[in-house]
């Protein structure tokens, strides 16, 4: 096998969830040279500004915190940084003229962007834009004041699936009914031709009524035009919901199989209280997603049901084509496991998992062949035939036929 590709580039992991107080505080009457930019970059230290919370996450500061002193920002009041990430950050804000909350995203270096980081930012933006569906946030505005590029998107209150799953996994059924959901986004996603790339419980969003809704498009590819942000053998993503393929840094087979993968990692994850693959470094994580199978979540949670766990092995194949064909044939099998009909998914057989192994072992599969083959050689080829008698006690009923009882 060949070695492991660089460690990958951390997504911009900023979400639109939040649940601070749809008020709006006063504003402060700033010095109308002063833009954002220097307000994020170099602002009064005595002052509480954008540029604090931005850096809150790096000194333990709690996001959804008010920011205690509203920014003007074009037609936004910037309220409460809700989310950060490595290369954007989400903040709650008000449009000032539709006096509605919005979800304000920008690139969080600023005008020091680079040329590839403001590309990668818009097609974000104009991934998000062309998609209208109830299970994905829309986005409103995307535009650029005062050298900050950012983008508008609708504001989900509910928190996301990773914060739900601080209380622990959900139960069985529940997880197989928000995946489902989230199946069907990413089947509508398909269709349009956009492969989202880092689906995982972070990203998914869930609303008021506990709905949810896929966020964050930083990583999202259009299969009909590469834009080239990707270059071969770059790893970007979230490890312990990658696919091999991605893992490996195979960009040009990374397609809609893996966000099938993303989504069977999600369901484990649900189900377990942990990703299917999860080790100290990234590297490590990075070595079992390659090579080993992940445990069946049953052995792990016994309330699992053997058709779920069969579902979600199906997508976690680490061979695309084996898994479900579509994302709508992922959502159409939990919907017949809900209503307590057969799935059309099969589970793996004990020699199939074992052939599997031994092809990502290749060396180890060879000394353990020999070794089995040189504790079998003593015996004489008499003790593994029949007995001498075995003819005349066997009736004689023709052929043999084998396969399943009638």
């Amino acid at each position: 096998m060949s070695s492991l590709p660089p460690a990958p580039s951390r997504s911009a992991d900023a979400g639109t969830s939040g649940g601070a107080d749809n008020t709006s505080p006063s504003l402060r009457t700033a010095d109308p040279s002063e833009t954002l930019d220097q307000v994020l970059d170099g602002p009064p230290a005595s002052t509480p500004t954008v540029s604090h919370v931005v850096e809150a996450g790096k000194d333990g500061g709690k996001l959804g915190a008010p920011l205690g002193l509203p920014v003007q920002f074009g037609d936004y009041e910037l309220l409460a940084k809700i989310a950060d990430g490595g290369m954007g950050v989400v903040f709650q804000a008000r449009q000032v003229k539709l006096n509605r909350i919005v979800a304000l995203k920008m690139i969080r270096a600023g005008q020091l962007a680079s040329a590839q980081e403001v590309q990668r930012f818009h097609s974000e933006a104009r991934a998000c834009a062309q998609l209208d569906h109830p299970g994905i946030v829309p986005v409103f505005e995307v535009g650029e004041h005062e050298g900050q590029h950012f983008f508008s998107m609708g504001y989900v209150e509910g928190g996301s699936l990773a914060a739900r799953l601080q209380d622990g996994p959900l139960p069985p059924r529940e997880a197989a009914g928000l995946v489902r959901q989230v199946a069907e986004a990413v089947a509508y996603v398909h269709e349009r031709g956009i492969v989202h790339r880092d689906l995982k419980p972070a990203n998914v969003l869930l609303d008021a009524g506990g709905q949810p809704r896929v966020s964050d498009f930083g990583l999202a590819k259009q299969v009909q035009r590469d834009s080239g942000l990707t270059a071969s053998g770059q790893v970007l993503g979230t490890p312990s919901y990658m696919p091999p393929e991605q893992a490996g840094g195979l960009t040009e087979q990374v397609g809609p199989a893996a966000d099938l993968y993303a989504l069977g990692a999600m369901l484990y994850c649900l189900l377990i209280g942990r990703p299917p693959f999860q080790a100290a470094t990234v590297m490590e994580t990075l070595k079992q997603v390659l090579e080993q199978e992940p445990v069946p979540p049953r052995r792990l949670n016994p309330a699992v049901d053997r058709d779920l766990e069969t579902i979600c092995l199906s997508c976690l194949n680490k061979e695309p084509a084996k898994r479900y064909a579509s994302a709508t044939a992922l959502a159409d099998d939990l919907g017949r496991f809900l209503a307590g009909e057969p799935i059309q998914a099969r589970p793996v057989r004990a020699w199939e998992r074992a052939w599997r192994w031994a092809r990502r072992h290749p060396a180890t599969a060879g000394l353990l062949a020999v070794s089995v083959s040189a504790v079998l050689e003593p015996f004489p080829a008499s003790h593994c035939s029949s007995p001498p008698h075995a003819d005349r006690e066997r009736p004689n009923s023709g052929s043999h036929e084998s396969g399943p009882p009638a």
